[in-house]
């Protein structure tokens, strides 16, 4: 793993916005925009390295689904903060089920060197992001900066060839609906949505469009409709379980909710059980189960505990994005930040909100820069790699996307 510099391409701008990232640009607190696409620079990979982290990937992602079995036969959903026996329920019975319902994908963020083993940071499995630019113009790039290279994504080919063969699970004689908030101010979430909706029609699925906030409840015939009052009968939506099931609406979804046992009337993707493995609390199941692990790092959720008199910790929200609420708390320190060590104090800081305490594994530095791997997982097989960068050690929303090569 190398990090090169290089010049960008005239028209870089439009032209990675003409192939669907139509947010190239992070708008700063001071105001000025600065590349969020960054070809200044690229990564390079071994044929070797990849590989070998391909084998690292599918072995987390085996792992997480037997924590998840794990969560489900211990009855442990308090320790991911799901306290309505409904939710737990349902969440339980779409895991039992999951063999009937439609999982498309997710995304490890990983820390890597090239040196040591890839450590686990967390996994997004319900509604990660950072597919566009991953999937589409970094192959682009690739191609027109370095040809006859390869690059370690074949994530349009394996979306297409998930949604085809998942076809079956959908119930027959309708649309799959596609949604994004009409809250999303940069277009991520839309650009994201509309990428999977575009790999769905590859697929030969019949699609259709319309924002979550556009989504309606038929009080007659107690269903989901769409604008024209058509039955939603299977939607892909880009909105967390954990607002899906607290939202005003959490009712209605609740008691309507297909698992893939025929029963409900709206199947929604990702599933329910997708719930286990977005929940920071896995971290901890995880080092439960495989403790020493070489590709996890040491994670609790009742506190610190030696982490914090050792290399220090991170205590993540249960739920959260983009780095939101993560305070980071080197040795011997209590009291912390997101966007810095911790300050010196003579105790751990055991927070009042459901957090996970985890190892402390600061991102590697690349000429400055701090350096996250998002590994791609597409029907339980890695797909892909989209790298990031940020100034400090929490990745959060004015991260870089770098594209990378393997030569």
């Amino acid at each position: 793993m190398e990090r090169r510099t290089l010049e960008p391409r005239p028209g870089w701008q439009q032209t990675v916005e003409d192939q669907g990232l139509i947010y190239p640009l992070t708008r700063y607190p001071d105001d000025s925009l600065r590349p969020y696409w960054d070809e200044s620079a690229y990564y390079v990979f071994s044929l070797p390295e990849v590989e070998a982290l391909e084998e690292v990937v599918e072995e987390l992602h085996g792992m997480c689904l037997a924590a998840a079995a794990h969560i489900v036969e211990r009855d442990r959903f308090a320790d991911l903060g799901i306290t309505d026996p409904r939710v737990a329920e349902l969440v339980a019975e779409a895991w039992h089920r999951r063999a009937e319902l439609p999982s498309v994908y997710g995304r490890f963020d990983l820390r890597y060197d090239g040196t040591g083993p890839a450590k686990m940071l967390e996994y997004n499995a319900d509604t990660p992001t950072s597919l566009v630019e991953a999937a589409s113009p970094q192959w682009f790039w690739m191609e027109e900066r370095f040809p006859g290279a390869d690059q370690w994504n074949s994530l349009h080919e394996r979306l297409v060839d998930a949604w085809r063969k998942q076809a079956r699970l959908l119930p027959p004689g309708n649309p799959l609906y596609f949604a994004h908030t009409a809250g999303d101010e940069l277009g991520e979430d839309l650009m994201t949505v509309a990428y999977l909706k575009e790999t769905a029609e590859q697929a030969g699925l019949d699609t259709d469009w319309i924002s979550m906030e556009d989504i309606g409840w038929d009080r007659l015939s107690r269903r989901f409709v769409d604008k024209k009052l058509r039955f939603i009968r299977s939607i892909f939506k880009l909105y967390p379980w954990e607002w899906l099931t607290t939202d005003r609406f959490a009712p209605h979804v609740l008691a309507t909710l297909d698992n893939g046992g025929g029963t409900g009337s709206t199947m929604w993707i990702e599933p329910a059980w997708k719930m286990l493995l977005s929940n920071k609390a896995l971290l901890a199941v995880l080092w439960e189960l495989y403790p020493g692990h070489p590709n996890l790092l040491p994670a609790y959720l009742d506190g610190p505990r030696e982490l914090a008199s050792g290399p220090g910790y991170v205590a993540k929200p249960l739920l959260g994005r983009e780095g939101a609420g993560v305070t980071v708390h080197e040795a011997g320190s209590g009291t912390g930040s997101g966007t810095g060590p911790a300050d010196a104090a003579a105790s751990p800081v055991v927070r009042d909100e459901p957090c996970c305490y985890q190892e402390l594994a600061p991102l590697p530095s690349f000429d400055g820069n701090r350096v996250v791997l998002g590994a791609w997982v597409v029907e339980n097989e890695a797909a892909g790699l989209g790298i990031r960068e940020s100034a400090g050690l929490v990745t959060d929303t004015y991260a870089r996307f770098l594209p990378h090569v393997i030569l």
